[in-house]
């Protein structure tokens, strides 16, 4: 009956209602879409294009397969473990030729090199004396270099055959692939990715407890104090956003020094004498205590938004009822703040283990992070290797961030 009643009712220009409505509301869907286009355009330019390309990069990588393609071929109609035979090496010949003709060597053995280091070298100097490798093909590439005996050259060429591979994962985890094409444990002095990972973490995690112990009280007195007080000490708290993060590092390197502002004051009170200097930088303290500074206030601000709107009197029911200090702080305090505490732990342990400007700065060998390594992978131009630990990281943080939901739950998180 309604939907008869709906339907015989009519605008001012004579239009069914339900329809006139309808339109509204896909006007009203449109426009909202339009305010938000913007945003969305940004952030999938700036995020998830980016994110994306990132992705394939860690898998994607056609250095050797295009310009190799007949030994490529021989790969895929023959099983792994398959000693080339006369026809492998003459296909790897053509391709030598089309490479030095094409002057593409360099790139492909670049892609080999990266599962098999020291093959770009091999690869290249092939390469250039290509018009040498003749019938019979294998006593050719023998006699240009004993490399191309080795299993483990092929195996590293099998891998590179294939634009689409998971070997740099399988580096980042510190596997490799042996000559018969099963995966193995790196040698124990080359396993490097996986303690990078741990020591990232582990780090991140010490930050931001510290910063949680330093933030609280702070936070506390900017909820608590009067108004003069709190804006000087928040003028106080935001001052390192306003200076350089240059700046803020080098005068770290002044204090922590070992003829530094900090040693010399020690020195000066007879805490230690000149043998016994403080070594606190240029090592994974300095680091910690750098990195703490620049990440203090993204713990204080997401403390103190939730404090500020703790009513006093709550506590003050609780003294009244008999409840001790640390009785009152822990069951009615403390709870109230966890979803600042949650917000502040989340914002300053994910920065911590993207960041590698303080650890490069400070940290010199023993206080470098994986954000480092992947730093140097990209200066090296090995973008599919630092694609593949960017990769990895991204997962760790996420799965933390799906651990945070799980434990705490997102909707309780509170930044302001």
């Amino acid at each position: 009956m309604a939907d008869v009643t709906a339907a015989l009712l009519t605008t001012a220009d004579g239009r069914p209602l339900k329809t006139a409505l309808a339109e509204a509301q896909v006007r009203a869907k449109r426009r909202a879409f339009l305010l938000v286009a913007p945003l969305l355009a940004f952030v999938v330019l700036t995020f998830i294009i980016p994110i994306g390309q990132m992705l394939d990069r860690s898998f994607h990588h056609d250095g050797f397969s295009a310009n190799a393609p007949a030994v490529a071929a021989w790969f895929a109609a023959n099983p792994p473990g398959t000693e080339p035979d006369e026809a492998a090496f003459a296909a790897l010949a053509e391709d030598f030729k089309a490479m030095k003709e094409n002057k593409t060597a360099g790139e492909a053995g670049t892609r080999v090199n990266y599962t098999l280091p020291e093959t770009r070298s091999l690869i290249t100097k092939t390469a250039r004396n290509a018009d040498d490798l003749v019938p019979p093909f294998r006593e050719a590439f023998l006699a240009i270099d004993e490399k191309w005996a080795d299993p483990g050259v092929w195996q590293a060429m099998r891998s590179s055959a294939s634009p689409y591979t998971a070997d740099f994962y399988l580096s980042a985890m510190d596997f490799e692939r042996a000559a018969d094409g099963s995966i193995q444990r790196v040698d124990e002095n080359k396993r490097i990715y996986v303690y990078l990972f741990i020591k990232t973490f582990l780090v991140s995690g010490l930050i931001t407890f510290i910063c949680l112990l330093l933030a609280f009280p702070v936070a506390h007195l900017l909820a608590t104090l009067p108004m003069a007080k709190a804006n000087l000490l928040m003028i106080l708290v935001l001052l390192p956003f306003w200076t350089s993060l240059l700046v803020r590092t080098t005068s770290w390197i002044v204090l922590l020094q070992g003829q530094g502002v900090l040693n010399e004051m020690f020195l000066a009170l007879g805490l230690i004498d000149d043998e016994g200097r403080l070594k606190m930088i240029y090592n994974q303290t300095g680091t910690i205590i750098v990195m703490t500074h620049v990440l203090l206030p993204f713990m204080i601000l997401p403390l103190y938004s939730v404090m500020r709107v703790i009513p006093p009197s709550y506590a003050r029911a609780a003294r009244s009822l008999g409840a001790t200090s640390w009785t009152t702080f822990r069951r009615i305090y403390l709870p109230q703040t966890l979803p600042g505490i949650g917000a502040g732990a989340l914002l300053v342990f994910i920065l911590a283990v993207g960041y590698f400007i303080t650890p490069a700065l400070v940290g010199g060998a023993d206080g470098q992070l994986i954000s480092n390594l992947i730093d140097f992978h990209m200066k090296n131009s090995n973008w599919s290797m630092a694609a593949a630990l960017s990769a990895m990281l991204l997962a760790g943080v996420l799965v933390l961030y799906w651990l945070y939901d799980r434990l705490i739950g997102i909707d309780n998180l509170k930044l302001g």
